[in-house]
C-alpha cells in the first residue's frame, strides 16, 4: 500500500512516500480502506522527534481516519463507512484500528469531513466534559479557538447549551470563532483577553478553561476562573513551566488538571467513543455541529499540510485525501 513515512526527525521534507505491507487486524481490530486522514499537531511533533509513538503503535503518522471497513468485527461489517481514532498509521491507504474506537460516519457528512472529527472530538470530550465536568448552562473559555481543537470545542459546547468564549490571534480568526458559536472572542494580540472575559461575565469568570497555551497564561487563567472553576491543559505552546498561586487555588476552590490522549488505553478510548455516539453524534446528525475544514491535500502532499499547520494560519482542520 501507499503510505507516508517519517524518514528521520526533522522538517516537513522528511515526510516521504513509501510502500508498506497492508496491516493485518488483530483480535478486536478492524481494517479500514482509508479515504481521508486528519492532520494534527501531534503529527508535527512526532515528525520533529518530539513526540515518540508508543512502542505498540505504528511508526507512520496519522491519528484519525475515515473510510470503508474491509474486514469487520462485532459492530461494523465490511462496506460500512466509519471514522476512527487510530493508534498511528493514518497516513496510508489502509489502517487497522480497535473497533471500539470507530464511529459511524454522521449523516450528511463526506468521508473528508468525517476524518476531521475523531482526534479533536475525543480530546474535547475527555477533557472538557469528563475531566473538567462541564455542565449545561456553565461557561467555557477555549484558548486557541481557531485551531482544530478550538473549533471543535466551541461547536460542541455551544451545541450542548453552554456559554462559550475564545481567544484567537487575528480579527479574522476572532470572527470565525463567533461564527462557530462563541458568544465573544478576543484577539490576544490586541486585547487584554483576561480583562475582556471578566467584563463579559460580570466579573465572575468562567467555569471551565480548555488551555493549550500554558506558560505565562496560567496566572491570568486562574484569575479568569469563577469560584469552583476548572482548568484543564492539553498542551503548553508557551512553555511547560509556570508559577502557581496556591492561595488563589485554595481560597476559590479551583481545580487544575490535564491529560494526553494517545497513551490512554483502548478501553478508555472506547468509553469516550460511546459517549460521543450517545451525546454528540445526534447533534452532528441534526446539523447543529458541522466540521470546519480549512484545506485538503493529497496523501503525497503531507509535507505541504505540515508546513501550513506550522504557520498557524489555518482556521479549523487540515485533511489528507487518500
Amino acid at each position: 500500500m501507499r503510505a507516508v513515512q517519517i524518514a528521520k526527525p526533522g522538517g516537513p521534507e522528511v515526510l516521504q512516500p513509501a510502500q508498506r505491507p497492508v496491516p493485518q487486524p488483530k483480535a478486536h481490530e478492524i481494517l479500514v480502506r482509508v479515504a481521508a486522514a486528519g492532520v494534527n499537531r501531534p503529527d508535527v511533533l512526532q515528525r520533529m522527534g518530539a513526540y515518540a509513538p508508543p512502542p505498540d503503535a505504528s511508526d507512520l503518522p496519522g491519528l484519525e481516519i475515515a473510510g470503508e471497513v474491509v474486514s469487520g468485527g462485532k459492530t461494523f461489517k465490511a462496506g460500512d463507512k466509519v471514522c476512527a481514532l487510530t493508534h498511528g498509521g493514518g497516513y496510508a491507504e489502509y489502517c487497522v484500528v480497535p473497533e471500539v474506537q470507530a464511529l459511524p460516519v454522521p449523516k450528511g457528512l463526506s468521508l473528508v469531513e468525517a476524518a476531521s472529527l475523531p482526534e479533536t472530538f475525543f480530546t474535547v470530550w475527555s477533557n472538557v466534559y469528563d475531566r473538567a465536568g462541564l455542565k449545561p448552562g456553565e461557561s467555557l473559555l477555549v484558548q486557541g479557538g481557531s485551531s482544530g481543537i478550538g473549533v471543535s470545542a466551541i461547536q460542541m459546547a455551544a451545541a450542548t447549551g453552554n456559554r462559550v468564549f475564545a481567544t484567537a490571534g487575528s480579527d479574522e480568526k476572532v470572527a470565525a470563532c463567533v461564527r462557530l458559536g462563541a458568544e465573544k472572542a478576543f484577539n490576544y494580540k490586541t486585547q487584554d483577553w483576561a480583562a475582556e472575559l471578566k467584563a463579559a461575565t460580570g466579573g465572575k469568570g468562567v467555569n471551565v478553561i480548555l488551555d493549550m497555551v500554558g506558560g505565562d497564561y496560567f496566572p491570568k487563567e486562574l484569575k479568569s476562573l469563577a469560584d469552583d472553576g476548572r482548568l484543564v491543559f492539553i498542551a503548553f505552546l508557551r512553555g511547560a513551566k509556570t508559577e502557581l498561586d496556591i492561595n488563589e487555588l485554595m481560597r476559590r476552590r479551583l481545580t487544575v488538571s490535564g491529560s494526553t490522549l494517545r497513551p490512554r488505553t483502548v478501553e478508555f478510548k472506547g468509553t469516550v467513543a460511546r459517549s460521543l455516539r450517545e451525546k454528540i453524534w445526534p447533534l452532528i446528525d441534526a446539523g447543529r455541529i458541522k466540521p470546519e475544514i480549512f484545506k485538503t491535500f493529497t496523501l503525497e502532499q503531507a509535507a505541504d499540510a505540515h508546513r501550513l499547520m506550522e504557520t498557524s494560519q489555518h482556521i479549523g482542520k487540515l485533511v489528507l485525501t487518500v
